[in-house]
């Protein structure tokens, strides 16, 4: 088997956020559980941007943060995922591969608008999303490029593009091609309230073998097995899954194979400004140390790192040289 070309290839939405503080008080007034995804209608977002302020725009996705995440860290990475031949998806286009990231997944001349998410982050960092998903649900079997699947190391699944059921067949195809190639495949559970909606096809394609690691946080783990019990959540999952990592918030993290656990504690952090794309930081670091053979507690201890870097700023995307940070404490130097 050749050297992979790409460490890490992810598929997932292609999304511009619009980032806006908020009260607590205007997400009850408009009826959203804080904490979760909602999808929305084009009508709907529109109405969203008149009651926010002055937002700040940052192209965004989860699977194309984890890439960024990737490519900071000094690693490659690579991205699929669909925008139209839009504003906002030149925009995304134009800020991914200037992250690093190699995007060549031909725009869409007709349909939906590029997808946008609006995040609403509350005082306490927390992040509250409403996605209209627009162009994005249109990745399809036809843009997964068999070469490039062969041409990297791990294929990371963005769970969120399991509601559009064209893109899991899109999912289907590439882990198939990159375990024929020997690589390995990882998908990401992305959110509670989508585990919510999918359980059963999340619990099929990681049973069928499909899937080597799996990304979730304690509240997915828990909804994935409809368990409100952590333990009886992660022996579940280690039953189900070769690997798993699991994030715990302030808790840190844990990684488990059939056989071992090994737990990280969080990296500590003076403030939590948004936990926007903290998950998806958290993969790119483990990931990437996964990546450069760094031992499965290193690679989780990076993780936390990357995340940290997140929860410091407004937004997904890393606003330093990641590599550079994880350098000063320890890492890839």
């Amino acid at each position: 088997m050749t050297s992979p070309r790409y460490d890490v290839l992810g598929l997932g939405n292609a999304i511009v956020d619009v980032l806006a503080r908020v009260e607590d008080d205007l997400l009850v007034k408009e009826g959203m559980a804080k904490g979760s995804m909602a999808l929305i209608d084009e009508a709907r977002a529109k109405a969203l941007y008149d009651v926010i302020g002055s937002p700040i725009y940052v192209s965004g996705g989860s699977g194309a943060n984890t890439c960024a995440g990737v490519a900071s860290l000094g690693a490659k990475a690579a991205f699929i995922g669909k925008v139209r031949d839009d504003e906002l998806g030149t925009v995304f286009a134009h800020d991914i591969r200037a992250a690093g990231v190699h995007f060549a997944t031909p725009a869409a001349t007709s349909g939906a608008a590029t997808a946008s998410s609006t995040i609403l982050v509350t005082a306490d960092g927390e992040r509250t999303m409403n996605t209209f998903l627009g162009a994005s649900q249109g990745l399809g079997t036809a843009d997964v490029d068999a070469e490039l699947v062969r041409a990297s190391g791990m294929i990371y699944l963005e769970g969120y593009l399991f509601d559009p059921p064209e893109a899991i067949s899109a999912f289907l195809k590439a882990a198939e091609i990159a375990h024929e190639a020997g690589r390995k495949v990882s998908i990401t559970l992305s959110d509670s309230f989508c585990v919510d909606r999918h359980r059963q096809d999340f619990l099929d394609f990681i049973r069928s073998g499909g899937v080597d690691l799996v990304f979730a946080n304690e509240h997915e783990a828990k909804a994935l097995y409809e368990t409100s019990d952590f333990d009886t959540a992660v022996a579940a999952l280690r039953k189900d899954a070769p690997s798993a990592v699991v994030t715990r918030s302030e808790k840190g993290a844990i990684f488990i194979d059939r056989a071992n656990t090994t737990a990280v504690p969080a990296f500590p952090i003076e403030r939590v400004i948004d936990a926007t794309g903290a998950g998806d930081l958290f993969a790119a670091g483990v990931l990437t140390g996964l990546a450069r053979n760094l031992t499965v507690e290193d690679s989780l201890r990076l993780g936390a790192l990357a995340a940290a870097e997140c929860l410091s700023h407004m937004g997904a995307r890393p606003q330093r040289s990641l590599a550079g940070f994880a350098a000063e404490n320890g890492f890839l130097g």
